[in-house]
């Protein structure tokens, strides 16, 4: 383990359909589309990879099926630097795609999630284990506490295996992140093992109830994600950048930062590793956020998921 620390993630793995349109398709219509490609994607894998992009030292926990979907992603995880000893490669079930539509900016997403939702929780925590214990070269040696290092999960795995690897990975030390895409609920019991929770505002509203539109509400929605016993909150709001809460219980925003969109489909899983990385280097919550929304920016400026994400050096140059 790198002296300040790894970024963990155990997350989707999936290749992207992606297609353009005019307008999204009414119920049994077909409309002309353009602009197919194919790009390696899902939340887990773009987080690491954004993660490995801002010169964290990244590993990756997930499967993939034994075919050639699943070969292309692990190829472009260990070009991005993603290191990918703990990918299992399943032959009884098919890697994971997402289908996306996009249009005028926006996307629409159909995902399968497939090998995604082969791993167990003791799978996950068995790999945390060896890497906090610095067994990637198979030697047996005494588990240290992960201080420094950070571990990300999202909602595209089995939800039982990652409320299970986020107990695991904070009592191991990890500083835990939860990025509840798509929304879904943990067990009440799991809320206190996690030390940041990163929805956006959709997925907010889907577990408080609460939509944050204004400060006022961006305050009750992050007090109530802090109720659920998470240790901090962030929600991310698109255009409108990201809020937080200090110290003293006050709202504290991020803005985004201005770049020409030309597709969304990658920004939050940027915004949250870019986050990871910047955590790596002991910077408070609020410039973990600044780095996220650097990152995040250039990223919707290009088209596709990981082929999207941008290097550090690449930030430091739009942003100086």
């Amino acid at each position: 383990m790198a002296d300040r620390g790894i970024v963990a993630v155990f997350g989707s793995m999936n290749m992207d359909l992606s297609v353009a349109c005019e307008r999204i398709p009414r119920a049994g219509e077909t409309v002309g589309g353009s602009g197919f490609i194919t790009n390696a994607g899902g939340k887990g894998a773009n987080q690491a990879v954004a993660a490995a992009r801002m010169g964290a030292c990244a590993h990756m926990v997930g499967a993939v099926g034994r075919d050639a979907f699943g070969a292309s992603l692990v190829v472009g995880l260990q070009d991005a630097g993603v290191d990918c000893d703990f990918v299992v490669h399943r032959d009884d079930v098919e890697t994971g795609t997402a289908t996306i539509i996009r249009c005028e900016g926006d996307n629409r997403i159909i995902l399968s999630p497939g090998a995604n939702h082969a791993l167990a929780g003791a799978d996950v925590a068995c790999a945390l284990r060896r890497l906090v214990a610095h067994e990637l070269d198979g030697d047996a040696r005494e588990i240290a506490p992960a201080a420094g290092s950070v571990f990300i999960a999202q909602g595209e795995c089995d939800l039982a295996a990652t409320a299970e690897a986020l107990v695991c990975a904070h009592e191991l030390g990890f500083y835990a992140v939860f990025n509840p895409a798509p929304a879904c609920e943990l067990p009440a019991e799991v809320w206190s093992a996690v030390d940041l929770v990163c929805p956006n505002e959709t997925e907010c509203q889907v577990l408080t109830g609460i939509l944050p539109t204004d400060d006022a509400s961006c305050v009750t929605a992050l007090n109530a994600l802090i109720d659920k016993g998470a240790g901090a909150a962030v929600i991310t709001l698109g255009g409108a950048g990201s809020v937080t809460l200090g110290d003293g219980g006050e709202l504290l925003r991020m803005p985004a930062l201005s770049s020409t969109v030309v597709d969304t489909t990658a920004a939050g899983d940027t915004f949250i590793g870019a986050l990871a990385a910047a955590r790596l280097e002991g910077l408070p919550l609020f410039e973990c956020m600044a780095a996220g929304a650097r990152a995040s920016a250039v990223t919707v400026s290009r088209l596709g998921a990981q082929q999207s994400i941008p290097t550090r050096a690449e930030v430091e140059h739009w942003f100086g």
